[in-house]
């Protein structure tokens, strides 16, 4: 039978979501706790990959069991087993062909962006100094919609077919002290998002022009967009399936 867990991570302590030889990992420490709650080496496979640092509030993952598990029962052992930082939401049983990342067809981040110093964001918001322009930034963030070939954005020598994404909605807006920007796409490619977010705030700092951003996008070279903003600002907050399974 195949079962899907729904939960959420504070990435500080993990070197991302997917097992990593000589690092931590949310996937390894959940399989830990399933495989000894199960009396059963268990694997999972997630709805994505988050970087080292970037946390997730909603995050789906699928495993497969040959005994029929009691899904309240289970949420309740594996969120006394794990530690603090990973937190299990729901369990429930699926189809049997139904997976957790080839079935998404939606996935939304979230950025934050701190614009005065605080105490308590600190390690959750990324900090900016100098003022930003965010209605230049939101007039950024309108041309991406109007692209699919996100390769300028795309960590170096990264194994994929296509640097093809169909993004949804990118936009900011404030939120007390912070500058949110939220982007929905099908998909996303290696630390794009951060590479989004920083080439915006160069956009922001009047460091580059709207117009400039086409041609960034155009040359699919990574070294003409902006720098990378650090991951303890990103958030996966949202993932979305079809009704049919």
């Amino acid at each position: 039978m195949r079962y899907f867990l729904e939960l959420s991570y504070n990435g500080k302590a993990y070197h991302g979501w997917q097992n990593q030889p000589n690092a931590i990992s949310v996937q390894e420490v959940i399989e830990n706790a399933l495989s000894k709650l199960l009396n059963a080496e268990t694997k999972i496979v997630g709805a994505g990959r988050t970087d080292a640092g970037v946390h997730a509030k909603q995050m789906f993952a699928h495993f497969d069991s040959n005994v029929r598990i009691e899904s309240d029962h289970l949420k309740y052992k594996l969120n006394a087993f794990l530690p603090q930082d990973i937190a299990i939401h729901s369990v429930f049983e699926m189809h049997k062909d139904a997976h957790a990342r080839f079935d998404a067809v939606g996935r939304t981040y979230l950025y934050r962006v701190a614009i005065e110093k605080d105490a308590f964001n600190f390690d959750s918001a990324y900090f900016m100094k100098k003022p930003l322009d965010i209605g230049l930034m939101n007039q950024a963030a309108k041309v991406l919609l109007g692209h699919k070939d996100f390769q300028c954005f795309s960590k170096t020598h990264t194994d994929v077919k296509t640097y093809y994404c169909d993004i949804k909605k990118a936009n900011w807006e404030q939120v007390g002290n912070e500058l949110h920007f939220t982007i929905k796409a099908d998909r996303f490619l290696r630390n794009m998002v951060r590479a989004i977010v920083g080439t915006l705030i160069n956009v922001g700092l009047n460091k580059i022009t709207v117009e400039d951003l086409e041609t960034i996008i155009a040359s699919k070279n990574r070294s003409e967009a902006g720098y990378s903003v650090p991951a303890h600002g990103l958030y996966l907050t949202k993932i979305d399936y079809p009704e049919t399974i």
